[in-house]
């Protein structure tokens, strides 16, 4: 335990000097028994590049299952019979309310998520009013998550004022072909390297507990690490029914603290979110994720599953001494 102390905080110092920790210290950082002194320097290592406030986040799934992708993991996909609802594109006035009731619960933004490979152009058009008008009469960031970008589109949403674009990588590249055979991982890559060219900011994550390796999980993390991401959102999978994931053993809460402070070593300056999946898997232990590496949340549900409420939330983030 002693040799892991000294190790980790060796890392530790590296990391605050401004410098990066390798493949094999990952490694050797994941494989600790030392989960608190981890979790300690993963929050030291936040605390001092992104001070002590917690972005939190609502998301509204403004047009629901029928996605043409088949990823495993998800409830949307048209491959899988889940039992979700379904629906086209929501109504304007519907995610204008919705951007008014997430500002009024104290998120400080909003996202716009679609299941789609790409949007048809007339819902492209209709998501572009939209954000035009959450904009101008919500006094709240507005990101989306809509797919496969083109350089064009992705200009488009940046001139209407879109802070943020989700696209997360999801696993590693050497794990993605069992996770999705429609599309692969240089697709996703290609569009979070478009939207940041555009101008926006990048939010990019994944999910783990969907069979990967602890090297896959660290993998998924260098790669995003490359992308430079603003956000990388941590899932934490729900094995949904009617998915090939269904029957998935859910990964043990210490394992998934352990992955965000890991992860927090490899990318110290971005906002780390725990995501889908936090309530589930992490109960009680999401106070512990936001002082081991975390310092961001979803808040008031998700695509496809409920959540906290945001009021729950935020008290619980002013319980622990940081700020919403």
């Amino acid at each position: 335990m002693m040799a892991d102390s000294a190790f980790i905080r060796s890392c530790t110092n590296k990391v605050l000097a401004g410098g990066s920790i390798t493949f094999e210290e990952a490694e050797r950082l994941l494989a600790t028994d030392d989960v608190m002194t981890l979790a300690g320097c993963a929050n030291t290592i936040t605390r001092t590049f992104n001070g002590d406030t917690v972005d939190v986040e609502a998301l509204i799934n403004a047009k629901s299952g029928r996605c043409p992708e088949d990823c495993s993991f998800c409830a949307q996909s048209s491959f899988y019979d889940t039992g979700i609802t379904k629906y086209p594109l929501l109504p304007k006035e519907v995610l204008v309310e919705n951007a008014r009731k997430a500002k009024e619960a104290g998120a400080t933004s909003f996202c716009l998520v679609c299941a789609y490979r790409e949007p048809p152009e007339k819902d492209f058009q209709q998501i572009c009013e939209t954000i035009a008008e959450i904009r101008s009469k919500v006094d709240i960031e507005v990101n989306v998550s809509l797919g496969f970008m083109t350089p064009a589109r992705a200009r488009r949403l940046r001139e209407l004022g879109v802070k943020r674009y989700n696209h997360n990588l999801e696993a590693a590249e050497s794990y993605f072909s069992k996770i999705c055979k429609t599309h692969d991982f240089a697709d996703r890559v290609n569009t979070a390297k478009i939207v940041k060219e555009a101008g926006l900011e990048l939010c990019s994550g994944g999910i783990i507990g969907m069979g990967e390796s602890k090297k896959e999980r660290l993998d998924l993390a260098f790669s995003l690490a490359s992308l430079r991401p603003d956000e990388v959102p941590i899932n934490i999978l729900i094995g949904r029914e009617g998915t090939p994931m269904a029957g998935f053993e859910p990964i043990d809460p210490l394992e998934a603290i352990k992955t965000i402070a890991v992860w927090r070593f490899i990318m110290p300056k971005t906002i780390l979110k725990i995501a889908g999946g936090r309530e589930v898997h992490l109960k009680d232990k999401d106070r512990l994720a936001l002082k081991a590496g975390a310092n961001g949340i979803i808040t008031g549900g998700y695509l496809t599953t409920g959540g906290n409420a945001p009021n729950k939330d935020i008290a619980m983030i002013k319980e622990i001494g940081l700020k919403a």
